[in-house]
């Protein structure tokens, strides 16, 4: 096993605030703009998003509240374990087939076409490990929303539709050591062994991994963290 510290990866201020003035300023159009952040698992993307989300509420556009930006992350469409071990999936859990990925299209689409109604999505529940049904809102007045995901940038299986329907895709890296350290640690916070956790990551995690690094070259912006 990795002995790396187990750490999360973080921005310079200066960079963190780079990234939150371009995503302001595609937002700021007031047509709603969707914006994908992605990464091999581990990345920190969430980590990334969050930040994210905190610095756009707590300065928004001159004239608009916290709500002008929303949430919506592809984990919420992951398949409940009943369907996953239905489709004989359970041990592959977390691959881009384990995911709803014609309903997470529908909803991009549905949220391109500037709803006048609030549209709630799923979450995630990490401590269940289950998607929780609308568990999160796009409020109308929502002029920019952050998705974040693994597959964002994958062009087959049905993930190529995610592409079209985003306005830019940032690719979150990190050093890979860091990266397998702090899944390691993720799947032992929440319930397996040290021994279980390290051969779900190297087994299927990793497998994963090397699918998102193939499709980084179609991202618009390279995030480095750490």
């Amino acid at each position: 096993m990795t002995d790396a510290p187990v750490v999360a990866p973080a921005l310079a201020d200066g960079e963190l605030a780079a990234l939150l003035d371009r995503a302001r300023a595609l937002g700021a159009s007031r047509e709603r703009r969707v914006l994908g952040i992605a990464g091999a698992p581990g990345s920190g993307k969430s980590t990334l998003t969050d930040a994210l989300l905190a610095g756009l509420r707590g300065v928004p556009p001159v004239g608009r509240g916290a709500d002008w930006v929303a949430h919506l992350p592809m984990d919420g469409y992951h398949l409940a374990d009943e369907q996953l071990a239905r489709l004989g999936l359970l041990d592959r859990k977390g691959a881009p087939e384990t995911f709803d990925v014609d309903g997470y299209v529908a909803t991009l689409q549905r949220l391109r076409s500037g709803a006048s109604r609030p549209v709630y999505v799923p979450g995630f529940e990490r401590e269940l490990e289950q998607p929780i049904a609308a568990a999160l809102v796009v409020p109308p007045e929502a002029d920019l929303v952050v998705t974040e995901g693994n597959y964002l940038l994958l062009d087959d299986g049905g993930w190529e539709h995610v592409r079209g329907a985003l306005d830019e895709i940032w690719f979150v890296d990190v050093d890979q050591e860091l990266r397998i350290a702090r899944l390691i640690a993720r799947h032992v916070r929440f319930g397996k062994s040290p021994e279980a956790a390290h051969e779900w990551v190297h087994r299927s995690d990793e497998a994963n991994a090397r699918l998102v690094e193939a499709a980084r070259a179609r991202a618009d912006l390279v995030v480095r963290l750490g």
